[in-house]
């Protein structure tokens, strides 16, 4: 019963970000990468940290909230 609550408090330490925020990525293959947030999921928020220069796409990961910082 306490491991179920520290699991709790642990994930509700950490701060989300909205969607229309600017944040960086702190770990994984986009590390450095700065990108709009998309949408927010419970445990991960989609960015968009570009556009493919031949198709025009948005260039589009997700990171877990744990991965990233907002950028003022």
């Amino acid at each position: 019963m306490t491991e179920e609550m520290n699991l709790d408090q642990s994930t509700s330490n950490i701060k989300k970000a909205n969607q229309g925020d600017t944040i960086q990525v702190e770990k994984g293959e986009y590390k450095g990468s700065k990108g709009k947030v998309l949408t927010v999921r419970d445990n991960t928020v989609i960015i968009q940290i570009g556009k493919n220069p031949k198709t025009g796409e948005p260039i589009k990961t997700v990171v877990n909230h744990k991965n990233y910082k907002k950028v003022k």
